[in-house]
Order: structure tokens, then sequence, then C-alpha cells
């Protein structure tokens, strides 16, 4: 079975995912920081950006892929959720690098959230066989 809007979702994930990488390995060279951190420093904050996409972006991939093969989410929806999610997670990325809380990131924090919570509902609602 083709699940369109999973194999993008997932495509896009991973190049964001190498994105925030290249960031954290730039502030390695940048900060002469082979292992571990900074102390919460730039690099930390870096790292903990790109760790915490990998921390929510997997529930939302299962959402997503879940929703996808009941037959119930291939619409348009689901890639318009998919691709705001995405977009979100590059605000929270580049909200990340300053000391204080960002627009950005507030809205990274807040979409992912929402993301979450929306798929959630839509596969209970699935699973309990209401939609």
């Amino acid at each position: 079975m083709l699940l369109p809007v999973t194999l993008c979702a997932a495509a896009a994930a991973a190049i964001i995912n190498i994105w925030l990488s290249i960031r954290v390995g730039q502030y390695r060279q940048k900060y002469k920081v082979i292992h571990g951190d900074d102390g919460g420093g730039p690099l930390t904050r870096r790292m903990r950006a790109q760790l915490n996409f990998v921390e929510n972006t997997a529930f939302v991939l299962v959402l997503v892929a879940a929703i996808e093969i009941s037959g119930k989410g291939g619409d348009w929806w689901l890639a318009a959720v998919a691709g705001i999610y995405m977009l979100a997670r590059v605000a929270h990325g580049i909200g990340m690098d300053a000391e204080t809380g960002t627009k950005p990131r507030m809205f990274g924090v807040l979409v992912t959230m929402l993301t979450q919570l929306g798929l959630a509902v839509v596969a209970v609602l699935i699973a309990a066989r209401v939609l």
C-alpha cells in the first residue's frame, strides 16, 4: 500500500533532521566541542532543538501513517497538517538559537502540541469507528 502523505512527511522530516544536525556540527566546530555540550550555551540549545524534533516527530509520523492506512485521512487535510507541522519545526529550530523565548520557538511548540493532540483525537475516533 502506497502512503504518499507519510512518505512525503518522512522525507521532509529526514531533511529537517539533517539540517538540524548540520547546525549542531557548525557550533561544535565554532566552539571546539568534540564531545558533550557547552554547559547550557548555544550548542546545547541547538542540540536540544534537534533532539526535541526527533522526540516529537516520531509520534507525528506514526499517527500520520496510521490515519493514512485507515483510509480515513489520505486527503488534503492530512498533508496540510504534516506540512504545517514541518514548517513549525523549522521555526522552532531557528527560535532555539535565542537565549530567551522567541515567537518562532513558541509557534513551533504550540503547533507541535496541537498537531499531536489533533492527530491523536482523529486516530481514536477512527479506532472507535466514529469516523
